[in-house]
């Protein structure tokens, strides 16, 4: 016999029982004392009837009851009939709750329409009609709701309500009809010097979400018209700079004019260097890092940047405060691995001076499993650069680890390490290799396709390019690498050009491919035209293959001074670049 089954049941029953007794007293279905405390203003007092009391209960119990053991549509419907006799809202939120538990969308919908009906001014009950139409995706119905919802709110919770809008219509399967509807809800809060700002960058977010690029630039700007230092307007504009609208920085630069916030800093930073723009992000790291000494990721950042310019000293001197603060660290954990990354540095700091000993040393500081890639990838460039390429690929592939994706993390260490070492050939074959893992990447593949170049078989990356452009048409860089390739070989310059424009409309601000459409330019005569793109293209970032391409517009237009001082700013960053020293070669020039 089953002992066990009586006793689960009888603690079911309880536990109901005594939920039903909690609700029923909550709710003021018994008679209350003369002092006790009113009920809320928008639930009206329930009238002591013994009779209705009795039955009352019971229908609460029922529902709960069988909302607890597996019946959830007579719980339902037991506890709205509960409602309905007694007028209470919080017995109209629980049928609503049950169905929403069953995931039934409709009946929870059913439940919160009467309750809203029952209490026409209960904010909770708006409130509760309010989600369950967004989340049924009839958005159409919501901007009266919405309207209430903002209309019964006070100060404070209305500019939550407001910033929440983007996530609340953000799973709404017509974008720009949300827009319409949350818009025409907004329009007395959009004027208010007090709500406008916060309503003005959810607008923005959810035109931004509905793929209106200028509508979303235009809320963020009127967002910052109605407050200069609002920061939300400034988080809109880095997120519409992310996607390339770069109209919009000069709103992030006002409302750090008016409130220079080293976070914020920190987040445009980060735009910044996505966008390639290394002296603009170290200008903003710098002075994040004045404004707040203590702020630790400033200064790593800083340090990376630094060691890329080859800036060594600068590189230390940031390293050493950023060691500082991760050593301060109240977290173990936290402070581990600020100091790991910090190890990591300075090994590559002292690589950079060949001291391969003092990098040897800094890496064997790092003693954590979980960085053990890292660590183990350092040593192979170690040994690398020391003339033991077999010994340094020999770690890299004897590393632990044998699932895909550890797989793929040995093989790209050692492309990177063959690459570095201008080993093409076997940076090809090692690249061949990972394809074959992922066929279908194509990122891989146009990786794959530069190796072919650097290997010198052109025409085997330009098949492979046209494969990537041929699966994935929205790829930017197969164009510009193909368009530039021609060029740089002076063959097909009109197919070149057509390449390299297609594209610029995927990244029209891309320093990279301006620099790829001067230099096709310059190959095709046109070197007022050159000089003009990549001036603008090395302004925007001062990469050494723009400085080549710029050094050598300008020396071919007779101006070998400012060619000469491109070319040494080359230099001082990457001394060993190819494209660089064969320029110079082939110009005799001497910087």
């Amino acid at each position: 016999m089953d002992y066990y089954g009586p006793m689960v049941l009888f603690q079911s029953f309880r536990t109901a029982l005594l939920t039903a007794v909690a609700a029923v007293v909550a709710h003021g279905a018994w008679a209350q004392p003369a002092d006790t405390p009113s009920r809320p203003a928008d639930e009206p007092a329930v009238v002591s009837n013994p009779a209705l009391d009795a039955e009352l209960f019971y229908e609460i119990f029922l529902g709960e009851l069988s909302a607890r053991t597996g019946d959830p549509g007579a719980g339902y419907a037991f506890m709205l009939e509960a409602a309905r006799r007694s007028a209470d809202g919080q017995l109209y939120q629980r049928a609503a709750d049950i169905a929403l538990q069953s995931r039934s969308g409709e009946y929870a919908l059913a439940a919160a329409k009467a309750w809203k009906e029952a209490l026409p001014d209960s904010r909770e009950a708006n409130r509760y009609v309010l989600q369950i139409l967004v989340a049924l995706n009839r958005i159409a119905e919501t901007p009266d709701l919405l309207r209430q919802e903002l209309a019964q709110s006070s100060p404070r919770a209305k500019a939550s309500t407001l910033a929440a809008l983007p996530q609340m219509y953000g799973r709404a399967s017509d974008k720009v009809l949300a827009v319409k509807v949350v818009e025409s809800a907004l329009v007395d809060e959009l004027s208010h010097p007090a709500t406008g700002p916060v309503a003005w960058v959810s607008l923005g977010r959810l035109r931004l979400a509905a793929g209106d690029k200028p509508g979303a630039l235009e809320a963020a700007r009127k967002a910052q018209a109605l407050d200069n230092a609002n920061e939300g307007a400034a988080r809109l504009a880095l997120e519409l700079m992310e996607e390339n609208v770069l109209d919009a920085e000069p709103v992030v630069a006002q409302a750090l004019a008016h409130q220079p916030v080293p976070e914020l800093r920190m987040a445009y930073a980060r735009v910044l260097l996505g966008l390639q723009r290394y002296p603009d992000a170290a200008h903003q790291l710098e002075s994040a890092a004045k404004e707040k000494p203590d702020l630790a990721e400033a200064w790593l950042v800083l340090a990376n940047l630094h060691l890329q310019d080859n800036r060594l000293p600068a590189a230390e001197a940031a390293l050493q405060r950023y060691m500082e603060l991760a050593s301060a660290a109240t977290d173990p954990e936290l402070r581990q691995r600020g100091l790991t990354q910090a190890y990591l540095l300075h090994a590559q700091i002292a690589e950079k001076k060949k001291d391969y000993a003092a990098a040897e040393a800094w890496l064997a500081r790092i003693d954590n499993a979980e960085d053990l890639f890292s660590a183990q990838s350092r040593r192979a460039s170690l040994l690398a650069r020391q003339g033991k390429v077999a010994e340094a690929r020999a770690l890299l592939r004897n590393l632990p680890g044998t699932s895909p994706e550890q797989q793929r993390m040995k093989l790209l260490a050692e492309v990177q390490l063959l690459r570095e070492l201008h080993l093409y050939q076997d940076a090809y074959k090692v690249q061949s290799e990972l394809v074959a893992l992922e066929p279908d990447d194509p990122e891989l593949v146009y990786d794959q396709a530069m190796l072919a170049d650097k290997a010198g078989r052109p025409e085997l990356m330009e098949q492979l390019l046209r494969q990537v452009i041929a699966q994935k048409p929205d790829y930017h860089h197969a164009y510009n690498a193909l368009g530039y390739s021609l060029a740089d070989r002076g063959q097909r310059l009109e197919e070149a050009k057509q390449l390299i424009l297609k594209a610029l409309e995927f990244a029209p601000s891309d320093p990279f491919i301006n620099d790829s459409l001067g230099w096709v330019e310059f190959r095709m005569g046109n070197k007022a035209e050159a000089r003009r793109l990549l001036e603008a293209a090395y302004k925007a970032r001062a990469d050494v293959e723009i400085a080549a391409h710029l050094g050598e517009v300008l020396w071919s237009q007779g101006d070998r001074d400012a060619a000469l001082a491109v070319w040494r700013e080359g230099f001082r960053t990457s001394p060993d670049n190819d494209t660089l020293k064969e320029t110079l070669k082939r110009l005799g020039a001497q910087p």
